[in-house]
């Protein structure tokens, strides 16, 4: 990402969501973004992951620039090579887990078969459950089928807005677990957007964000470090 910026409203006064920011995520990286409300965390992970277009600045997927692409292109693009995964789950509830998860490729129009679904359930510790709908799901597990379904198309990168907001503290360390485990040993890119210092030291590296613009960069981040950098930037906004 490249010098990304991102305004709304009319021309002549425009409300900037974002400022020159850049930053790349290299394969098997688990990036985090923090920040205070309203600092452009998930304006961020839009733009990066082609859901919404930026005003200025490159988003290069390898050798592509998402901001050229057309809409059909870009569409195409996301659902083979980009995976999501939201804070609320997203599952349809007359569809089963296993359903659910191979909806993505259905949608491609590339039918999953069963040996695929099998390791990919295999990976989120779901396939007992399988033919169970959402409804019979606790909310870790929800989370995780939301990770397989973003899995199962073998996406160059995920991008997580804030996967364990609603989950509780032990339901919260399994998803993360499993998105170190992707970046890890899947070489996947991981961006992940929360407001929780714990789920932040299971990055590689944390950007952190203020009024738009990237202010700080912490490499190597543990949970106190995350949280004194963000206790910092919001006695800053007050």
């Amino acid at each position: 990402m490249l010098s990304l910026c991102r305004a709304y409203g009319e021309r002549a006064n425009p409300v900037r969501a974002l400022t020159d920011v850049s930053f790349d995520v290299a394969r098997g990286s688990f990036v985090v973004v923090m920040g205070p409300s309203g600092s452009g965390k998930s304006t961020l992970l839009r733009c990066a992951s082609g859901l919404d277009r930026p005003t200025s600045g490159a988003v290069l997927f390898g050798d592509t620039d998402l901001t050229g692409l057309s809409e059909v292109e870009l569409t195409e693009l996301r659902r083979r090579r980009i995976g999501f995964v939201f804070q609320e789950y997203n599952l349809l509830p007359a569809l089963t887990v296993e359903q659910n998860i191979a909806l993505p490729r259905h949608l491609a129009g590339d039918e999953p078969r069963k040996e695929e679904l099998d390791t990919v359930l295999s990976w989120v510790s779901l396939r007992e459950l399988r033919h169970r709908r959402p409804s019979e799901l606790s909310g870790g597990q929800r989370q995780r089928a939301a990770i397989a379904r973003a899995l199962v198309t073998e996406p160059d990168i995920v991008f997580a807005d804030e996967p364990t907001g609603a989950l509780d503290s032990g339901s919260s360390d399994d998803v993360l677990r499993l998105l170190r485990w992707m970046a890890d040993e899947r070489e996947r890119g991981i961006v992940m957007v929360t407001h929780d210092p714990v789920a932040a030291a299971f990055g590689d590296r944390v950007l952190f964000l203020a009024d738009g613009r990237l202010v700080d960069v912490v490499e190597t981040p543990t949970a106190e470090l995350a949280a004194e950098r963000m206790a910092r930037l919001e006695f800053r906004e007050a």
